[in-house]
C-alpha cells in the first residue's frame, strides 16, 4: 500500500468515518445550510467556524468551493508576525551583542537593567504574538494529539518562564548558574525568535493555501452572472443564471460567454472551449451541437436551449472535482511532526527522571539542583535548530527554482516530488506549442507550391475558422500573394469555396471534393501519411482540378523530446493524455519517445486515470496547462502547470513552469531530490 493510499484509507473509509470519530470531531448540526469547514489532513473534522484543527492544529478550509475568500487567519498571523518582528530584532541584537566583533553593543545598557529590557521586549512577543500557538499546544495536550505546536509551546514556555524566574527571583538558583555579576543566564531571545520564525512559516503556508483555493474561485468566475433569455413571444430579457431552468431559450451574442450547458437551436458560430478542453482550435457549433457553460463564443450569434443548470453543469462538476481532490489529498506528514510526536513525550519523561534522580542523589540543595537540571533538559530540547533545519533548505530550494523559472507553491511539493515515479503529460500546450500552424504544402502535378498556397489563402482569408487563420498566417510567412475573391461560401461539415477571376477555388475534405466531382485519389495516400504525422489535412481544388493538399498541425515543442528522455533516464514512467484521436496521439507520442498513451480522454477521464495510477501504487506528477487539466492536477500527488497555460491550471498545481518549457519538470525533480537530501543532513546535525 502506498503512502497516498494509506492516507486516503485513514481519512476516507468506504463505509464513512466511525461513529465515535464522527461524534468526536464532527460538530455540524443536522440540517445546517451554511459553510462547513474541514481539515485538509483529517476529513473527519467538520466545524461551522474556521477554527484550528483539534488534531493537527492546522487552519480549516471550506468543504466546497466558495467565491469569497476568508483571509481572517492570514491577516491575523501577518499582524502578529510584524509586531513580533519589531520587538524581536532589537532583543536579538542586544542578547547576541557580545558575539559581535569589537564588542559593538557592549555597555549599550547597564548590566542591572539589561535583563529587564529583554523581559520587556520578549513579553509582548510570547504573551500576545505567540498566543495562538499556546492555545493549539494546550489543545494538543488535552486531545493527546501531540504535534509541532506542542513542541513550540513547551519549548517557548520553559525558556520564557525559566528566564522570568531568573530575573525575578535569582536567589532560587545555585551560584554555579550565575554570571560574574550575579545574574542568571536568560533565554528571552530564544523564545522570541522561535515565535517570530514560526509565525513567518504560518504566514507563508496560509498564503500558499489561499492561492490553492484561488483555483476554485477562478473556476466559479468563468460562468457569466447573467443571460439573455427569450420568452414565448420572442422578447429578450436579461436574467440571472440562477433563474434559468432546463428548456429555456437563450441568445448568445458574439464575444459573450455561454451561460450554462445546452444545445444550439438556431445559428452557427465557433466557440473557444480551450478554457475547459485545453485544445487551441475553437469548435464550430451548428444546430444540434452541445455548448458548455463558461466557454467563449466567437464572432457568430446563436440561440441555445438550456439542458443543465446549477450544480449539474460541466463547469460545476469540474469545480466539485477540484475541491474534492484538494480536500482529499492530505499533505505528507512532515518529518519534524513525526519526530515531535515521539520527541515531546520523550523529553518530558527525561526531564521528570532528571528531577527525581537529582532530588534523591544530588548534592545540597538537592531540590534546587533538581529543578534547574530538569528545566535545563527542556531548554536544550527547545526546537531552535530543529525548527530552522527545514525552512532554511526550503527557502534556498524555492529560490533556486525561481531563478530557473520553476515556481514552487509550498514545501510539501518539494517533499512529495522526490517520491514520484510516474509523470503524466497533457499533449496540447504541454508537449506541443498549443497553436495550430501550417506545416505541409503539397502541390499536385501541374501546380506550383506558390500557386496552391496563394489560392488557398485568398479563399480562407474570408473565413473565421481557426484552421483558416493558420493557412493565411502560413501563406504570409511564405510571402505568398493573397488575391481578392468573390462569392465566398462556407459549407457546413465540408469546407469553403470562392471565386478568383471566375475560377472556382475549393478547400475542404473529401466530401467537398466529391460534391464538386474532383478526383482526389492521386493524393489519398499522401493525405493518410500526413494524418499519421498528427496533421489535419485539407484538399485544395482549382478550376475543378485537384491542386494539392495542406496540412495544419500543433507542432511539438523543440525541448519536449529531450525533456521526456531526461525524465525516463531518471527512472520515471512517462504517460501522455490527450483529447485527440488515437492516430494523432500516437503520432505525437512517437515523435517525443513516449510509449504509454491514453487518447480520446475527457476532463473527467484525466482525473480518473490519475486516480487509477495512484490506486495501482504509483506516486503521480501531472503536467498540464488547460482548465480541463485542473481536476487531474489537484488529484495528482504533484501538479505541474505550464506558465503559458490558464490561470486555473496554475492555481490547481503545486509547481508552475514560467516559460512553459517541459525541461523544467526534470529540473524540478532534481531540485526536489537535492533539497530533501539537504533537509535530512540539516536534521541530522540539528539532533
Amino acid at each position: 500500500m502506498t503512502e497516498k493510499q494509506a492516507r486516503d484509507d485513514c481519512c476516507h473509509h468506504s463505509d464513512g468515518p466511525s461513529t465515535d470519530t464522527a461524534g468526536k470531531y464532527d460538530h455540524v448540526p443536522a440540517g445546517y445550510i451554511g459553510t462547513v469547514y474541514t481539515c485538509p489532513m483529517h476529513a473527519q473534522v467538520r466545524e461551522i467556524k474556521n477554527v484550528p484543527c483539534p488534531i493537527c492544529g492546522m487552519g480549516l478550509e471550506p468543504e466546497s468551493g466558495t467565491a469569497e475568500e476568508d483571509t481572517s487567519e492570514l491577516d491575523d498571523m501577518t499582524r502578529r508576525f510584524w509586531v513580533s518582528l519589531i520587538f524581536t530584532v532589537p532583543l536579538f541584537v542586544y542578547a547576541m551583542g557580545e558575539m559581535v566583533p569589537a564588542a559593538a553593543f557592549e555597555n549599550l545598557v547597564p548590566d542591572q537593567w539589561g535583563q529587564w529590557l529583554q523581559l520587556l521586549l520578549a513579553t509582548p512577543v510570547v504573551a500576545w504574538a505567540g498566543w495562538p500557538f499556546f492555545e493549539r499546544g494546550w489543545n494538543s495536550l488535552k486531545s493527546r494529539n501531540l504535534n509541532m505546536f506542542t513542541l513550540i509551546s513547551v519549548g517557548v514556555s520553559v525558556a520564557f518562564l525559566y528566564s522570568l524566574a531568573g530575573v525575578l527571583v535569582p536567589g532560587w538558583f545555585p551560584a554555579d548558574f550565575r554570571t560574574h555579576n550575579g545574574q542568571v543566564a536568560v533565554y528571552f531571545e530564544a523564545a522570541a525568535v522561535i515565535i517570530t520564525l514560526v509565525l513567518l512559516g504560518q504566514v507563508l503556508e496560509l498564503k500558499a493555501r489561499s492561492q490553492t483555493s484561488g483555483a476554485i474561485r477562478a473556476l466559479l468566475e468563468l460562468a457569466p452572472a447573467t443571460a439573455q433569455r427569450i420568452d414565448a413571444d420572442g422578447n429578450e430579457q436579461q436574467v440571472h443564471i440562477d433563474e434559468l431552468e432546463p428548456g429555456d431559450k437563450l441568445r448568445v451574442r458574439p464575444g459573450e460567454k455561454v451561460p450554462v450547458d445546452g444545445q444550439v437551436e438556431e445559428g452557427q458560430s465557433s466557440v473557444n472551449e480551450s478554457m475547459l478542453t485545453g485544445e487551441p482550435i475553437p469548435a464550430i457549433k451548428t444546430v444540434g451541437d452541445s455548448v458548455i457553460g463558461g466557454t467563449v463564443n466567437g464572432t457568430g450569434s446563436f440561440v441555445m436551449q438550456v439542458s443543465k443548470t446549477g450544480e449539474n453543469t460541466m463547469l460545476a462538476q469540474i469545480v466539485k472535482m477540484v475541491a474534492d481532490a484538494q480536500r482529499s489529498r492530505a499533505p505528507i506528514q512532515k518529518l519534524v511532526d513525526v519526530v515531535a510526536a515521539w520527541f515531546v513525550p520523550t523529553v518530558v519523561v527525561v526531564a521528570i527522571l532528571t528531577l527525581i534522580i537529582w532530588s534523591w542523589f544530588g548534592p545540597s540543595p538537592a531540590l534546587a539542583y533538581a529543578i534547574v537540571n530538569a528545566v535545563a533538559v527542556l531548554i536544550v530540547a527547545c526546537p531552535c535548530a530543529l525548527g530552522l533545519a527545514t525552512p532554511m533548505s526550503i527557502m534556498v530550494g524555492t529560490g533556486k527554482g525561481a531563478q530557473h523559472g520553476i515556481l514552487i507553491k509550498n514545501a510539501e511539493v518539494l517533499e512529495t516530488f522526490e517520491k514520484v515515479d510516474t509523470v503524466v503529460l497533457d499533449k496540447t500546450g504541454t508537449l506541443t506549442a498549443g497553436k495550430p500552424t501550417l506545416v505541409a504544402v503539397l502541390p499536385a502535378e501541374g501546380f506550383s507550391e506558390g500557386e496552391l498556397l496563394s489560392a488557398a489563402a485568398a479563399v480562407e482569408y474570408s473565413s473565421e475558422h481557426p484552421l483558416a487563420e493558420a493557412i493565411v498566417a502560413g501563406a504570409k510567412n511564405r510571402s505568398a500573394e493573397i488575391a481578392s475573391t468573390r462569392d465566398f461560401l462556407s459549407i457546413t461539415g465540408q469546407g469553403v469555396q470562392a471565386k478568383i477571376d471566375d475560377k472556382l477555388i475549393a478547400i475542404g475534405n473529401r466530401k467537398l471534393m466529391a460534391s464538386l466531382r474532383v478526383d482526389d485519389s492521386g493524393m489519398s495516400e499522401s493525405a493518410e501519411l500526413q494524418r499519421g504525422d498528427g496533421q489535419t489535412v485539407m484538399f485544395v481544388a482549382i478550376g475543378g482540378k485537384l491542386a494539392g493538399l495542406l496540412g495544419v498541425a500543433d507542432p511539438v515543442k523543440e525541448s519536449s523530446k529531450q525533456a521526456v528522455r531526461r525524465l525516463q533516464d531518471r527512472g520515471l514512467t512517462v504517460v501522455m493524455l490527450t483529447g485527440d484521436s488515437e492516430a494523432t496521439a500516437r503520432a505525437v507520442a512517437g515523435q517525443v519517445g513516449i510509449h504509454e498513451v491514453r487518447a480520446d480522454v475527457s476532463p473527467q477521464d484525466k482525473h480518473s486515470i490519475v486516480s487509477e495510477l495512484q490506486a495501482s501504487g504509483s506516486m503521480v506528477a501531472m503536467v498540464g496547462d488547460g482548465i480541463n487539466d485542473a481536476p487531474a492536477l489537484a488529484q495528482a500527488d504533484v501538479g505541474i502547470a505550464m506558465g503559458t497555460g490558464t490561470d486555473v491550471a496554475m492555481e490547481s498545481a503545486g509547481i508552475t513552469l514560467v516559460s512553459g518549457d517541459l525541461m523544467g519538470v526534470a529540473r524540478a525533480f532534481d531540485l526536489s531530490r537535492a533539497t530533501m537530501k539537504n533537509i535530512r543532513q540539516n536534521l541530522f546535525f540539528a539532533f
